[in-house]
């Protein structure tokens, strides 16, 4: 059962998934990720939260993602010996959203200030917001990647789930730098098109990524990130095709290849300098036979693995 501190922070749970004997040969996440304090290892902290979908008029059920994608992750094997830890969850009161950001936001910036790299899983795309200023607040400037069908630039009184990356700008500045891959035109007013403009989004839609190789995707997305900045990766999981993901707030009617969205999240993860990752909007509402949480907990299984093998070449 659960451990809760106060009313927003949740302490991990136990893992559970298939066990086939003790032993580094047979180690899934759930033998090996631990809890506490870690330095240079990978924290894992959820985000329970649907507070932001509410507020944009999408589908609820978001909050119940954390559980859904650490249930997936259980059972995929670890073919690496890096240090996996389980940070909690933290989750929103009702529709305090805001009190539950800044606590998610501090929590992001202590594991960012211990070089761990950090993996939020929500929640709605609100998360994007509160672990952002986390990792800004620890580290200073970052470059974000954005895997999504929707810009998220939507300008309104408080923070909702369309509003994570204007939030980000508002808080950075003249350092927003901000790149989206797989925006749905028709899913986008022209409002958004013209915010994304004056803010120099570097946008490429899910029509122009289905004219690409897997490769030359990849390739797009580490040129969006060049530099030495640390980056920040968003997936927004209604980036894939609703037969795929299923699961999740606003189904796309189009959506990217899996393929594609697989080889450019990796290519960015080998970098080696992610310093923040989220996964969002998995809603196991309407998930079928878990298969937006088994392939959110692939794509984030594999990114971890390139992580790994990056910072370990050094």
């Amino acid at each position: 059962m659960n451990t809760v501190i106060g009313d927003l922070f949740t302490c991990p749970a136990a893992w559970s998934g298939r066990d086939d004997g003790p032993g580094a040969e047979h180690a899934r996440w759930h033998s090996v990720i631990g809890t506490g304090e870690a330095r240079d290892a990978v924290a894992v902290l959820g985000f329970a939260t649907d507070e932001g979908v509410r507020r944009n008029g999408g589908r609820q059920g978001a909050a119940k993602g954390p559980e859904a994608l650490r249930g997936a992750l259980g059972s995929l094997a670890v073919h690496h010996n890096y240090t996996l830890v389980d940070a909690g969850t933290v989750v929103t009161q009702g529709e305090d959203l805001e009190q539950a950001q800044r606590e998610l936001s501090d929590r992001v910036r202590a594991q960012a200030a211990a070089g761990n790299l950090v993996v939020v899983l929500g929640g709605g795309h609100e998360t994007s917001f509160a672990s952002h200023r986390g990792a800004y607040e620890a580290l200073g400037a970052m470059h974000v990647i954005n895997f999504d069908a929707h810009f998220d630039l939507r300008a309104a009184a408080q923070p909702t789930s369309g509003t994570p990356f204007r939030n980000i700008a508002e808080l950075v500045g003249d350092e927003f730098d901000y790149s989206v891959f797989g925006i749905s035109r028709p899913n986008n007013t022209k409002v958004l098109f013209d915010a994304a403009r004056k803010l120099n989004v570097r946008t490429v839609l899910d029509t122009e990524l289905a004219e690409l190789s897997p490769h030359q995707a990849a390739k797009l997305a580490v040129a969006a990130v060049d530099g030495d900045l640390p980056i920040h990766v968003s997936i927004d999981l209604d980036v894939l095709p609703a037969a795929v993901a299923p699961g999740v707030s606003a189904p796309a009617g189009l959506g990217v290849a899996l393929e594609h969205i697989h080889a450019m999240v990796t290519a960015v993860a080998a970098t080696g300098r992610v310093a923040l990752f989220d996964v969002v909007e998995l809603n196991p509402v309407f998930d079928v036979d878990n298969r937006t949480a088994r392939t959110a907990a692939r794509l984030i299984n594999d990114f971890v693995d390139a992580h790994v093998a990056a910072v370990s070449r050094g």
